[in-house]
C-alpha cells in the first residue's frame, strides 16, 4: 500500500501596491502577502511594472514555470516572455495578445506551451490549478488532488 504525501507548494501573492486587498473584476478581492512596493515607486499596472519584468525575465531564463490566469497573460505580451508559445487567455484579453502575432491562441481553457501556463479566468481555475500542481509535481500527484474534488472533465 502507498503512504500519502502531504503536498505542500508554498505560494506568495506579492502586492504591487502594497499588502492592502484590492478589489478585482467581478468583485473578487485578493489579499496580499508581501508587497513589492518596497521595489516599485508607483504602477499602474502589473504589466507596465519593471518589477513583474525583472521576475518574468529571471523565471523564464531559468526556465522555470511562469502561470498566468484572465487578463494576467498581458504581461507577457507587455514584457516579451515566450513569444511563439500557445497561449490563452480571458476573451476581452484574447485581442490584445494577438496583436502583433508573438503567440498562437487555441481557443483551450487552459493552455501549457512548455513552460508557459495560462488559463481564461474564474472558470477555468479547478483546471489551471490542477495544472500547476502537475507541472510542479507530477500528473500521479495532480490526479490525487483532483479526485476528491469531483471535478468533470
Amino acid at each position: 500500500m502507498a503512504s500519502k504525501r502531504a503536498l505542500v507548494i508554498l505560494v506568495t501573492v506579492a502586492g504591487l501596491a502594497g499588502k492592502d486587498p484590492v478589489q478585482c473584476s467581478c468583485d473578487v478581492v485578493i489579499c496580499a502577502d508581501a508587497s513589492l512596493e518596497d521595489k516599485v515607486i508607483w504602477v499602474h499596472r502589473i504589466y507596465e511594472s519593471v518589477v513583474v519584468k525583472e521576475i518574468l525575465n529571471k523565471q523564464e531564463n531559468w526556465k522555470g514555470l511562469i502561470a498566468t490566469i484572465c487578463a494576467g497573460p498581458t504581461a507577457l505580451l507587455a514584457h516579451e516572455i515566450g513569444f511563439g508559445s500557445k497561449v490563452t487567455t480571458h476573451l476581452l484579453a484574447k485581442d490584445k495578445m494577438m496583436n502583433g502575432g508573438h503567440y498562437t491562441y487555441p481557443e483551450n481553457g487552459v493552455e501549457k506551451d512548455g513552460l508557459i501556463l495560462t488559463s481564461q479566468g474564474p472558470g477555468t481555475s479547478f483546471k489551471f490549478a490542477l495544472a500547476i500542481i502537475e507541472a510542479l509535481s507530477g500528473r500521479e500527484v495532480a490526479a490525487q488532488v483532483k479526485a476528491p474534488l469531483v471535478l468533470k472533465d
